[in-house]
């Protein structure tokens, strides 16, 4: 489709109902920016954008946000001379949000500041009461571990007062953020549930009460507030200058010809922007639903750790690497056939690994990668012999203690002097955590010894 199209058609998806013409056209510009930003974020899958709220909701076109598109055709945000990397929000429930608040690790530009919104004035005000073996559940579903949850306390807030860390005492690990803990509800049980981080919490019963304010991550352009500044008369250039200080509307080398293919037939119609530029690497990252604002660090983190591996094995880096991160645990058990403790696995030639969260929390992300990066680049020189030696690689040049799935203060578990290098099905099918701690610490040293020994990790055997 056109993408004055797709934008008409984001707008009727996206925008608070009954808005007036000005907060649809700031919407459109916004929506347009967005777009062309983020061309390429589901190129792993072979297309662009999707038309869920991972990407944004496509819905059918009304005749108000048909003229929006036109009227602000070809209109995008800029900084500087680039399309800007801009984000929009439901409610942010009176107080807009940094990106490094939601996403570890995002840049936090100027223009999109945590500041007081009276425009929103707070709305929505929301509760709810969430039983504590659906909140277990919703947990485990993360990749929490533990049979049982004894309480659930707020230990932290960040600038903006919504909670940045949370105690799930007798579950591990034994933290999570205030913004996981929402996507990890919304998952499993619903979004009706935690709509924002911003929510006090106190138990009652078997019951865990929530209650707030806002809806959604908060960052950037407030929906709500828009079309109320709207309403009270703002045109659309003061509404985006509000919600993005500093930022510049123009417009850049956008002409009619410039389309999106859809494809129906599938869980997210597949958005296509045809006149796209290559992808500016050739490391691809997929992340589900709420993480996606953590692509580019995600990005610039598997090039470093690529880059650094190549040269210390000698070899050249991968012509493509693509990560697929799981929204849950479950769904990485079903697409990997591995157990959740595993971390990371190769499937197809792409590195499919736990909820972003979950390794996160466990402090082995940065590993993780490394490690599954190790057996791309070494399993054509290594994938005929036995799985210690493949194994033993990725945990000697990743640079980690042998331990799967666990914090790094954590003591290492040394073997045996003389015990013996693992045998496949060890490692390949282990029966518990425990066990593939054992099986990893000892492909690490049986690898380790060859090397300090002076033998070059192509002829270890």
């Amino acid at each position: 489709m056109p993408l004055e199209t797709y934008v008409a058609r984001v707008l009727a998806g996206e925008a608070a109902r009954d808005s007036q013409p000005a907060a649809l056209d700031a919407l459109a510009i916004t929506v347009r920016t967005f777009a062309i930003a983020n061309r390429g974020r589901h190129r792993a899958d072979g297309f662009d954008l999707c038309d869920q709220t991972h990407c944004q909701v496509v819905r059918t076109a009304t005749a108000a946000t048909g003229r929006a598109a036109q009227a602000t055709a070809g209109r995008v945000l800029l900084r500087g001379r680039d399309v800007a990397n801009v984000y929009y929000t439901a409610s942010c429930g009176g107080r807009t949000e940094i990106p490094s608040a939601v996403w570890p690790g995002h840049e936090d530009p100027p223009y999109l500041p945590s500041r007081d919104d009276d425009a929103c004035g707070g709305a929505p005000a929301w509760a709810a009461q969430i039983p504590e073996e659906d909140l277990l559940r919703a947990l485990r579903a993360s990749g929490f571990r533990g049979e049982r949850l004894r309480d659930v306390r707020i230990v932290s807030r960040n600038g903006s007062g919504r909670v940045a860390r949370l105690r799930v005492e007798g579950l591990q690990p034994e933290q999570i953020s205030g913004q996981d803990l929402r996507v990890a509800v919304g998952r499993t049980l619903g979004w009706q549930h935690i709509k924002s981080s911003a929510f006090e919490l106190r138990k009652q019963g078997d019951a865990y009460r929530f209650s707030g304010h806002g809806s959604g991550h908060g960052v950037g352009m407030c929906v709500i507030g828009s079309a109320k500044l709207a309403a009270d008369g703002k045109d659309a250039d003061y509404i985006l200058g509000r919600y993005f200080p500093g930022l510049k509307i123009s417009r850049p080398n956008i002409t009619s010809r410039t389309e999106v293919g859809v494809k129906s037939g599938s869980s997210q119609a597949e958005v296509r922007l045809e006149s796209g530029s290559s992808p500016t690497s050739n490391v691809w990252v997929s992340l589900p639903d709420d993480d996606v604002g953590e692509q580019a660090t995600i990005t610039t983190q598997t090039l470093k750790a690529r880059d650094e591996l190549a040269r210390t094995l000698g070899v050249a880096p991968p012509a493509r690497v693509t990560l697929r991160f799981h929204p849950t645990t479950d769904d990485y058990e079903r697409a990997t056939g591995q157990a959740w403790f595993t971390s990371g696995a190769i499937v197809n030639n792409e590195l499919h690994l736990l909820p972003l969260a979950v390794l996160r929390e466990r402090g082995v992300l940065d590993r993780t990668i490394r490690h599954e990066l190790v057996h791309v680049m070494t399993d054509a020189t290594l994938g005929r012999r036995a799985l210690w030696v493949r194994e033993g690689a990725a945990i000697y040049f990743a640079g980690e203690p042998p331990i799967p799935g666990q914090p790094p203060q954590r003591p290492p578990f040394t073997p045996e002097p003389r015990a013996s290098c693992p045998d496949d099905n060890e490692l390949r099918r282990p029966v518990s955590v425990g066990a593939l701690t054992n099986a990893y610490a000892r492909a690490h040293a049986c690898f380790a010894k060859q090397i300090q020994s002076g033998r070059n990790w192509k002829d270890v055997r």
